[in-house]
């Protein structure tokens, strides 16, 4: 495949630190690296620029025997749903830990983002159960990890890049300590407002916000929202329905079904009853205008 997001080949990055960032389809610099250009998904094994997709997270295979690589041969194997996945080495996947998972301390060689669906995992000091949320930059410590409560977890585990593991007792020097969220329970999150007027009828949660404005949060559709018109998304998204739905044309988006939508895509109208909540990933600033535009199809 032609590199078309001039990212560094694993092999060539020895100091993984100071790989260039990934230039964004829609013209971003990559300063937010979260590198969610170009993405091929469990339905399309191919990137299909502007064509967004839907599917249930269920219904992808599961990977059996899955481990983060570099980690000893003595930590427990875990269960993988790969859901997209790109050439820069970042992924985004259904991860399962089994009840009797422990790792130890270290680092890892890209940024990992988690959010927990299921059940409680130890990462060093800290607790992360339900929707509890982390984002552990690239040469940052921690750990050790432990699954906690006797049951296994189930976490959506976001890599930014080529990620491997390595077993060393402090930080990277030049790790971007100033952005690490140990362990963050968005229970205690206020509610705040939307940044675009297609969602006058919602709130949100920031979990993390990136340098160049886009990131991370949780946005709940309040009942009775009627979007009433498609939209073209200047940006790359993904997200998870967690609890609800939102019908977006005649798809159903429900409780694990996942969406991955390309820059310059022109998405169908939202439209719920009874509302829904949703884990939602951008590239971008939304507050900036001209970012999500309402379009009337024809």
């Amino acid at each position: 495949m032609e590199n078309k997001y001039n990212y560094v080949p694993e092999e060539n990055t020895e100091d993984f630190l100071n790989v260039a960032p990934i230039k964004e389809d829609w013209g971003g610099d990559g300063r937010g690296r979260m590198n969610l250009s170009g993405r091929c998904t469990a339905i399309s094994k191919e990137y299909i620029p502007r064509q967004y997709q839907f599917f249930d997270a269920n219904s992808v295979p599961e990977e059996n025997g899955w481990r983060i690589s570099g980690m000893p041969e003595n930590v427990l194997s875990g269960k993988r749903r790969s859901l997209t996945w790109n050439e820069s080495g970042a992924s985004t996947s259904r991860v399962f830990l089994p009840p009797e998972f422990e790792a130890p301390s270290g680092i890892f060689t890209a940024d990992l983002e988690l959010f927990v669906l299921k059940g409680t995992i130890q990462l060093g000091e800290w607790q992360l159960s339900k929707h509890g949320y982390s984002f552990i930059p690239a040469g940052v410590r921690v750990g050790p990890w432990k699954v906690l409560g006797g049951e296994e977890a189930e976490i959506l585990w976001m890599e930014n890049g080529f990620l491997k593991h390595q077993n060393v007792s402090n930080n990277h020097p030049d790790a971007r300590l100033d952005e690490f969220i140990p362990a963050l329970d968005s229970k205690l999150l206020p509610w705040g407002k939307t940044d675009t007027v297609q969602f006058v009828q919602a709130s949100k949660k920031w979990l993390r916000k990136d340098s160049n404005g886009g990131g991370v949060w949780l946005i709940t559709i309040l009942p009775h929202y009627d979007g009433r018109y498609s939209e073209i998304q200047s940006y790359n998204e993904e997200g998870y329905c967690l609890a609800g739905y939102c019908d977006v044309g005649d798809y159903r988006f429900v409780k694990d079904h996942y969406l991955y939508c390309p820059s310059f895509s022109t998405i169908p109208k939202h439209r719920t009853d009874d509302g829904g909540l949703f884990l939602i990933r951008v590239d971008r600033d939304l507050s900036k205008i001209g970012t999500v535009l309402s379009y009337a199809l024809k």
